[in-house]
């Protein structure tokens, strides 16, 4: 009895072993930067909750450039402070820009002066404010749940107000450029967008937050309230990624998410909000960056990844069996502000490499620059695509001599950042965009055009060559790709409203009209294929179905000058003078120099017999555009 006792006590821990054993045998073995919470079930849970455990941290956060990153327009929010400025001139359209306080809210007043008077005057309110004040601000009107970026960017460091980046030279938009998915997945926490739009939100989050570098929260808190807690000194805390113990790889990627901006290729069904940290960027997407020969040192404001893998320091120590390892947490510390860090910090940084090497330069430089490596080999300079800021080059080398400088610049093709799972249709998309989207050369659309034909997806490969064609102007070609292709069989909305522009360009109303009716269905609130619908239909006659989607548009966001336009015309043809007419002096109400809403209220004016009107009109236009010979016409025709 005591025996099988004995026997039964000796067999039950064996048998638990085993079992234990086997489960550990069997289970997948993960790498190192797999984390529970990248599993999509996993949710956000935002940055209160981090704080609840974690308030040193958090206290400090704040203060970063990227906790700071984006607010509501508040006194507090903006590097501007609330003194006078004067106001910044557009001369491309002759139009003032002055910011203004009104009482706790914050307005961009548009305005055209002659002589000394005010002409017109325009003020909309700022409602965020992007940009932690320690390079700009800029600022962002939200209307209706759409996000629109304001004409006017205060440059902290030179402590100026001028026009936003890509407003100058005669293309500012005014009111209007979008805000998409792009721009706010890197200068904001993860918002929540419509995305049958392109700038459409229905939750917009203050700031860069924790789990933008650490993932989404949920499963880590729900575990440390359950009492489940982990000795992170002997092994990973796997239901929350610490990019500390991610491979450089993938530390890398998690860094150029944001700090790698560029010309971005979408994956097949992925979106910008999809990636998480630990997780390989390229899977998500690839960046493609232009190179210019004679140009090394040249670069954008958003490009430390990139300069720093171009850096020796960067290749040298990332070779496979090195024991140190150089990626961006090498010299920050991204709960720190680099304004408190301190220089030594980062001097210890290259110290830790090059402890027994003496500083090749000149004494008289290294005491200039009070023994600072990071004066000399990382240097500021202004960026190419961000006027009146400096920031440090990451690209850490050999002071450059002037006669380098002076190279001839020449465009030398695209190159991959991102360097995972590219495509034939990533890198075709990729110098489509760069021409598209960044006025780039377009000898770009040859090579977009030799990767196309290389593609073997037949649908894939007809998108893009639509697309190819579109942007090049081509438009009989692109209908002709279009071949008996029905719009129902068409599952981009993009692609759908390509092949409808071609078809309204050439003159195929009726063509176009069910290919925009297409895009529409697929991307029911984007305010650009209802406007096209809306002017097709115009264009085809049919002006009680065309008012009705102007209407539509209008009462989904009212600051649509073209639209108002549009719609007064239609008014006028459906035999609705006074509504045209109402259409007409919203418009002007907007914006009273708008040549055709100008045209089209005058010959609504002579219609009804009020040629002073007509005639003030028209002067009026002339003024602005003297060389109108239509307009002298029509004002030749009102003296006789």
């Amino acid at each position: 009895m005591k025996f099988r006792s004995f026997h039964t006590w000796w067999l039950f821990p064996a048998l638990l072993f085993i079992l234990v054993a086997q489960v550990f045998c069997n289970k997948p073995q993960q790498s190192a930067d797999y984390y529970l919470n990248h599993d999509t079930s996993v949710h956000y849970v935002g940055m209160d909750q981090c704080r609840s455990c974690h308030a040193n941290i958090y206290n400090t956060f704040i203060q970063t450039g990227m906790g700071s990153s984006f607010g509501p327009a508040t006194k507090q929010k903006s590097a501007a402070g609330t003194g006078n400025h004067p106001p910044v001139y557009d001369a491309s359209s002759g139009l003032y820009y002055q910011a203004r306080w009104m009482g706790d809210s914050l307005y961009i007043i548009e305005f055209l002066l002659r002589g000394k008077d005010t002409a017109y005057k325009r003020s909309e309110r700022v409602d965020f404010i992007v940009g932690s004040g320690q390079h700009t601000n800029s600022h962002l009107g939200l209307r209706n749940g759409y996000l629109y970026q304001l004409p006017l960017t205060w440059y902290a460091q030179k402590k100026k107000w001028d026009l936003p980046p890509g407003f100058e030279a005669g293309r500012n938009v005014r009111f209007s450029r979008e805000i998409g998915a792009e721009c706010m997945s890197c200068h904001n926490a993860l918002p929540k967008m419509d995305e049958t739009a392109t700038n459409l939100y229905s939750a917009i989050p203050n700031g860069i937050d924790c789990e933008r570098c650490h993932g989404p929260g949920e499963l880590h808190v729900k575990e440390k309230l359950a009492g489940n807690l982990v000795d992170t000194s002997l092994e990973a805390d796997r239901t929350i990624v610490n990019p500390k113990r991610l491979s450089w790889e993938r530390q890398t990627d998690l860094c150029q998410r944001c700090h790698l901006q560029g010309n971005a290729v979408l994956k097949p069904g992925k979106r910008f909000a999809d990636f998480r940290p630990g997780q390989q960027l390229a899977d998500y997407f690839n960046v493609y960056l232009p190179k210019y020969e004679g140009a090394e040192n040249e670069f954008i404001m958003a490009s430390h990844a990139q300069r720093l893998q171009e850096s020796k320091c960067f290749i040298q120590s990332n070779k496979e069996g090195k024991s140190m390892v150089l990626t961006c947490i090498t010299c920050h510390n991204p709960h720190v502000s680099v304004k408190v860090t301190g220089k030594q910090i980062f001097n210890n940084a290259c110290i830790k490499c090059h402890q027994n090497q003496t500083c090749k330069e000149s004494p008289e430089l290294l005491k200039a620059e009070k023994n600072n490596c990071v004066g000399c080999h990382m240097p500021k300079s202004g960026s190419i695509d961000i006027p009146h800021v400096t920031v440090h080059d990451h690209k850490i080398r050999v002071p450059v001599s002037e006669t380098q400088k002076k190279n001839i610049r020449r465009f030398a093709g695209l190159f991959c950042i991102t360097k995972g799972n590219e495509t034939l249709a990533d890198r075709a998309e990729a110098y489509i965009n760069y021409v598209e989207k960044f006025e780039g050369e377009n000898q770009a659309l040859d090579s977009a055009r030799w990767y196309i034909q290389q593609l073997t997806d037949e649908q894939q490969k007809w998108e893009l060559q639509i697309r190819l064609e579109f942007i090049s102007g081509n438009y009989e070609k692109v209908l002709k790709l279009r071949g008996t292709k029905t719009p129902s069989s068409c599952t981009d909305a993009w692609t759908a409203y390509r092949i409808g522009q071609s078809a309204l360009n050439t003159g195929a109303i009726s063509s176009a009209i069910a290919w925009f009716q297409q895009a529409l269905s697929l991307s029911p609130n984007n305010l650009n294929f209802l406007n096209k619908l809306a002017l097709a239909l115009l264009m085809d006659g049919k002006f009680n179905e065309s008012i009705q989607f102007h209407q539509k548009s209008l009462s989904i966001q009212s600051r649509q000058e073209d639209v108002w336009v549009n719609l007064g015309f239609a008014y006028l043809q459906s035999n609705q003078p006074d509504k045209a007419m109402n259409s007409y002096t919203n418009e002007l109400g907007l914006f009273p120099f708008h040549q055709q809403a100008l045209l089209n209220r005058a010959a609504l004016f002579n219609l009804l017999g009020n040629r002073p009107k007509a005639r003030q009109d028209l002067e009026l236009l002339h003024k602005l555009n003297p060389g109108n010979l239509q307009v002298k016409e029509l004002l030749s025709q009102l003296s006789k």
